[in-house]
């Protein structure tokens, strides 16, 4: 004959095996965090380089991917962006490739980081046939998609901050494309802790992203990155 406990136990199980099915899923989750962001960084961490270590790393590349990032008031680009393009333009100006390719969002009327960013590198002596500008590079996964994707590139050197060229190399990773980078941080910037909290998240996000590969928002007319530049002028 069953007891009073033994009813309130079979009550409970449907509740505790919901609890473990949770429980387990969280786990699963927090493990995968942790894979994503281990694999991002120690997995391309020697692939970060500095500019006199890059030639013989990598003969010959297609371009220098700058990926963008904010634009201030009056076309002026944040500090982490004109960091970015001055350690750029010290590599194409020390003949490490011949063209350059700037990416970032100019998706909407009223803010365009492409447009600054060429602006940017010819007001300091860029030919502009050299800076190729892709429009559409909304995220680090799309701008590295829509390089290999439109600009045919296949080695590139991808130049942003340390704490994000960790998940741009993995995601070229993932997409074929043989890529070093080249870190662009001469300064502290406010707000560095919210940034690699944030950072975090995205290598997650990234993770899974480069297991389904979907296209970008965009894709558009393929443009040869060894053609002239200014083809992507608006």
């Amino acid at each position: 004959m069953k007891t009073r406990s033994d009813a309130r136990s079979q009550k409970k199980s449907p509740f505790r095996t919901v609890l473990r099915i949770l429980g387990a899923l969280l786990l699963a989750m927090v493990l995968f965090a942790l894979t994503a962001n281990l694999v991002a960084v120690l997995g391309t961490k020697d692939r970060v380089l500095e500019p006199e270590t890059v030639q013989a790393a990598m003969e010959d590349p297609d371009c220098i991917l700058i990926l963008g990032a904010g634009v201030w008031e009056g076309g002026r680009p944040s500090p982490i962006l004109s960091d970015r393009l001055d350690e750029g333009l010290k590599l194409y100006q020390a003949g490490l490739a011949k063209k350059i390719l700037v990416s970032g969002d100019h998706g909407r009327e009223g803010y365009d980081e492409v447009n600054v960013m060429k602006s940017y590198l010819i007001e300091r002596g860029v030919p502009g046939e050299d800076v190729f500008m892709d429009h559409a590079g909304f995220s680090t996964y799309e701008s590295v998609y829509r390089a290999k994707a439109v600009f045919g590139v296949r080695r590139m050197i991808v130049v942003t901050q340390r704490y994000h060229l960790y998940r741009a190399l993995y995601v070229a990773d993932r997409l074929g494309i043989e890529a070093v980078g080249v870190h662009a941080d001469p300064r502290r910037y406010a707000g560095a802790a919210l940034r690699e909290a944030r950072e975090v998240a995205g290598r997650i996000k990234d993770a899974l992203i480069c297991i389904f590969k979907p296209e970008p928002t965009f894709l558009g007319d393929p443009v040869d990155i060894h053609g002239n530049g200014n083809v992507t002028n608006d």
